[in-house]
C-alpha cells in the first residue's frame, strides 16, 4: 500500500470515527483544522518534502529538523502544545536484518499529525489497512497508541524466533558442526545485542511519554500505552535472555571443543607412548653395524617380533596398572 508519490507517500483527513479520506498535496495545502485530524507521512529524504516542512507546513525549525534528521534515537519532547515522538521497529522489509532497525519520527500538535521515514515501515501500512476498514485512529492519542503497540506487536514475531533460533543451537551444541554452531551464535548473540541497543532507548521514551503531562492524551491512552510499555520491557527482558542463553551455549560448545581436543590428544598420546619403545628397538638393531643380536641366526626375527609384543603386552598392563587406560 505505501508508495512514495514526490516524497507523500500518504495522507489522511480523519473523521474521528475510525475512518479517514485519503488526500494529496492540493488537499493539504487548503485543510483547515475543522476539516478533522489530518495526517501527513512522508518520505523525508525528498527535497520537496523538506522544502514543504521548512517553508509551508508552519512548524517551529527545530521540528523541522528532527523530522529530516538521518539517525535519530527514539525520544519523547514536548515542545510548546505539541509533542515530538522517535520510535525504532524491526526492519521486515525484503532482503533486510530484522536488526537493522527503521525509524519513525512523528510530529503531533492540536489537529494535525506529521509522520517522516526514509525505509518502508509495516506498521504504517497496518494504520493504513485500518482507517480504509474502518478501524483506523480515532484521535491523535489513538494514533500515537496504536502505532506503538503495532510496532512492538511485529517485534514480538522476531525475538520469538531468535529465542526459537537459540534454544535449536543449545540442542544442537553437542550433535552439529562445531564450525557452523560458532558463526550462527556468533550471528545470535549480535542480533540479540543490536535490538536491545535500540530498544532501551525507546524504553525511556515511552516511559517519559507517560509520565509528560499532555493535554489530548486521556487516561484511557494512558493505560493502553502502558500496555505496549510493559509489552516493550518483555521484549528486551527477552532479549536478555536470550543474550544470555547464547553466550552460556557458546561455553558449553567450547568447553566441549576442548573435551573433544583432550580426549584426541590422550588418544594420541597413548599411541606415540606405545611406539616409542618400539620405534627405538628396532632403530637399534636396525644399524648396519656388526655385532647385533640374533643377526646370523634363522630364529633372530621371529623372536625379535615376540620381544616387542611382550613390550607392548608390559606397556598396555602398566598403563592399566597407573589408570591411564
Amino acid at each position: 500500500m505505501e508508495a512514495d508519490n514526490d516524497g507523500l507517500i500518504a495522507a489522511y483527513i480523519l473523521d474521528g470515527k475510525g475512518r479517514g479520506k485519503q488526500v494529496g498535496w492540493q488537499e493539504i495545502v487548503s485543510w483547515k483544522p475543522k476539516q478533522g485530524v489530518l495526517w501527513v507521512h512522508l518520505n523525508y529524504s525528498f527535497p520537496n518534502v523538506q522544502e514543504w516542512l521548512n517553508e509551508e507546513s508552519g512548524l517551529n525549525e527545530v521540528i523541522c529538523e528532527a523530522l529530516t534528521e538521518e539517525d535519530s534515537r527514539p525520544r519523547c519532547t514536548p515542545f510548546q502544545e505539541g509533542l515530538l515522538l522517535g520510535l525504532r521497529g524491526v526492519n521486515l522489509n525484503a532482503g533486510a536484518d530484522p536488526e537493522d532497525m527503521v525509524g519513525i519520527r512523528i510530529w503531533f500538535d492540536k489537529d494535525r499529525i506529521v509522520s517522516t521515514r526514509k525505509r518502508k515501515i509495516l506498521s504504517i501500512a497496518d494504520i493504513r489497512a485500518a482507517i480504509e476498514q474502518g478501524n483506523g485512529p480515532e484521535s491523535l492519542s489513538d494514533f500515537l497508541v496504536q502505532i506503538a503497540g503495532r510496532m512492538m506487536e511485529r517485534m514480538r514475531q522476531v525475538i520469538d524466533d531468535l529465542e526459537d533460533s537459540v534454544a535449536d543451537v543449545e540442542d544442537q551444541v553437542l550433535t552439529s558442526e562445531s564450525s557452523q554452531l560458532r558463526s550462527q551464535l556468533a550471528s545470535l548473540r549480535r542480533q540479540a545485542i543490536s535490538l536491545r541497543r535500540y530498544l532501551s532507548p525507546q524504553r525511556e521514551a515511552l516511559s517519559r511519554l507517560l509520565t509528560e503531562k499532555i493535554a489530548w492524551l486521556d487516561e484511557s491512552d494512558r493505560i493502553r500505552l502502558r500496555e505496549v510499555y510493559d509489552q516493550l520491557i518483555r521484549h528486551i527482558e527477552d532479549l536478555d535472555e536470550a543474550r544470555d542463553r547464547a553466550a552460556v551455549t557458546q561455553e558449553q560448545l567450547i568447553n566441549s571443543l576442548s573435551e573433544q581436543m583432550n580426549n584426541k590428544m590422550y588418544i594420541l598420546s597413548i599411541v606415540a607412548a606405545i611406539f616409542l619403545p618400539l620405534g627405538f628397538l628396532t632403530g637399534l638393531l636396525g644399524i648396519n653395524v656388526g655385532g647385533i643380536p640374533g643377526a646370523e641366526s634363522k630364529l633372530g626375527f621371529s623372536l625379535f617380533i615376540l620381544l616387542l609384543v611382550g613390550v607392548v603386552i608390559f606397556q598396555i598392563w602398566f598403563f592399566k596398572k597407573r589408570k591411564w587406560l
